[in-house]
C-alpha cells in the first residue's frame, strides 16, 4: 500500500501533463484523469492511457461526458445563440468548464488530497480550472509545476528523456482541440494579427463539391432530429458534424479578449454549432415577440462571456439559464438548410408557431386586422413624444 498521498492529474497525454505526471509520480500516488467532451476516438483513448502508465501513474480513468457536457452547457449556448464577439461558439472554453468539473468530483470520490493541472500561466485555462477547483473543492490543493517553474517546453522534454521518457514530442505546425461543439486550430499565423490560417490547417478538408439539404427538427430549442430521424441532441451534433465537414463549413478566425487582458487570436472550424446556432435563431426569429428576442439577446451575451471567464458556478449563470430555458417553449419547428462547398445557407422554416400568421396580414402587402384610420391614429400617438420634445427644444 502506497504512504504517498493522492494527487489526480488532469491528463491529455501532451508534453505539458506528461512533465506533470512523471515529476508528481515522485512524490504523490498520481491518479491521472481525462474527460472525453467530444473528438476522441477509442484508438486515441487506449493510446493516451498506455502513455500514462508509462509516465508512472497508479491508475487511468477517461470519463466520458459527451452528454453531460450537452446538459449543462451546449443546450444553453444554443437557446442563446451563443457566438463571443458575433463569431466564437466557445468550443474550448465551454469544454474546459465541464472537465473541470469532473475531475474535482472524480478526485472527491477518491478522497485525493491534491489536483494538478498542466496549465501555464500565459492563458485562460489556468483561470477555468483553478476556479472550478477551489470553489468546488476548496481543501484540495492544487498543484501547478508547468506554471509554478515557468518551464519552457525544450525544459520539459530534457526532463522526459533524463527520466528514460523519450517519446515523440516534436511541436506539430498547428495545435488542434477537437470537441463536440467544435475544433480550434492555432498555429504560427495566429500569434500575429494579419495572416489567415491556410486551408490545410484545418483538419476537415473539401471532400464535397455539390450541395446537400438537410433538415433539423427542433422541440423547445432542442435539436432533435436530423432529416426526420430522431436521436438524442448530441448524436444529433455529431452526425451533422460529419455531413457539414465534408463541405468544410464552418472556418473562421475568432479574436477576443482573454481573462487575463490580452487579447487573442484562434482559428477554429464549427460546422455543426454553426449550423444549428444560425438555424435555431431563424426558427426564434419567426416563433417569438420582439421583445422576448431583444432581451435573450443580452442575457445570452453575459452567458457566454461569464462561462468563457470561468464563471460557471456563479449562481446569475443558473439564473440566466432558468430564462433561457423558459423562452425555448414555442421555439419547435424544422428548417431547412442548403449545405455548399465552405458555406451554407438557411432556407427556410416549417412551425405551426410561426408568427408570420398570414391572418394577420402580409408585410407591406395587405392587412387584415385594422382600418386605415386606425393606422392612422395608432402612428399619431406613437410619435407623441418626438413630437413633444422637438416642439420644447427646437
Amino acid at each position: 500500500m502506497s504512504l504517498k498521498k493522492k494527487l489526480v492529474i488532469a491528463y491529455s497525454g501532451g508534453l505539458d501533463t506528461s512533465y506533470c505526471a512523471v515529476s508528481l509520480s515522485k512524490e504523490y500516488d498520481v491518479h491521472a484523469v481525462s474527460v472525453n467532451t467530444g473528438g476522441f476516438t477509442q484508438n486515441e483513448i487506449n493510446t493516451i492511457e498506455t502513455n500514462a502508465y508509462k509516465m508512472g501513474v497508479s491508475t487511468y480513468k477517461n470519463i466520458n461526458a459527451v452528454p453531460s457536457f450537452y446538459q449543462k452547457v451546449i443546450k444553453y449556448l444554443v437557446f442563446g445563440n451563443v457566438l463571443k464577439n458575433n463569431t466564437y461558439p466557445l468550443s474550448v472554453s465551454a469544454e474546459r468548464i465541464i472537465q473541470a468539473i469532473e475531475i474535482v468530483e472524480y478526485a472527491k470520490s477518491i478522497d485525493a488530497e491534491f489536483i494538478a493541472h498542466g496549465s501555464t500561466g500565459a492563458g485562460n485555462d489556468q483561470v477555468r480550472f483553478d476556479m472550478i477547483f477551489q470553489t468546488l473543492a476548496p481543501k484540495i490543493q492544487i498543484i501547478t509545476p508547468i506554471r509554478d517553474k515557468k518551464l519552457s517546453r525544450q525544459e520539459e522534454i530534457d526532463y522526459l528523456k533524463a527520466n528514460g521518457i523519450d517519446m515523440s514530442w516534436e511541436k506539430a505546425k498547428y495545435s488542434v482541440n477537437k470537441g463536440l461543439w467544435g475544433t480550434s486550430v492555432g498555429g504560427q499565423e495566429t500569434l500575429t494579427s494579419e495572416k489567415p490560417l491556410p486551408g490545410e490547417a484545418y483538419p476537415s478538408q473539401l471532400k464535397n463539391e455539390g450541395e446537400e439539404k438537410v433538415t433539423l427538427k427542433f422541440e423547445k430549442g432542442e435539436l432533435v432530429a436530423l432529416n426526420g430521424v430522431k436521436s438524442e441532441p448530441y448524436k444529433n451534433i455529431e452526425l451533422l458534424n460529419k455531413i457539414a465537414s465534408a463541405f468544410a463549413i464552418g472556418r473562421d478566425i475568432h479574436v477576443g479578449d482573454t481573462i487575463i487582458g490580452i487579447k487573442g487570436r484562434v482559428g477554429f472550424e464549427a460546422a455543426a454549432a454553426l449550423i444549428t446556432i444560425k438555424a435555431h435563431h431563424l426558427l426564434e426569429k419567426h416563433t417569438l415577440t420582439k421583445w422576448q428576442l431583444q432581451h435573450k439577446e443580452y442575457l445570452a451575451s453575459f452567458y457566454g462571456m461569464h462561462l468563457h471567464e470561468g464563471q460557471y458556478l456563479d449562481p446569475v449563470m443558473r439564473n440566466i439559464e432558468a430564462f433561457l430555458q423558459s423562452s425555448q417553449d414555442k421555439v419547435s419547428g424544422d428548417v431547412m438548410v442548403s449545405l455548399k462547398p465552405y458555406h451554407f445557407s438557411l432556407d427556410g422554416i416549417v412551425s405551426k408557431h410561426d408568427l408570420m400568421n398570414a391572418e394577420f396580414g402580409s408585410y407591406g402587402e395587405e392587412n387584415k386586422g385594422w382600418t386605415p384610420d386606425e393606422a392612422k391614429g395608432f402612428i399619431k400617438i406613437i410619435g407623441n413624444q418626438n413630437k413633444i420634445y422637438q416642439q420644447v427644444n427646437s
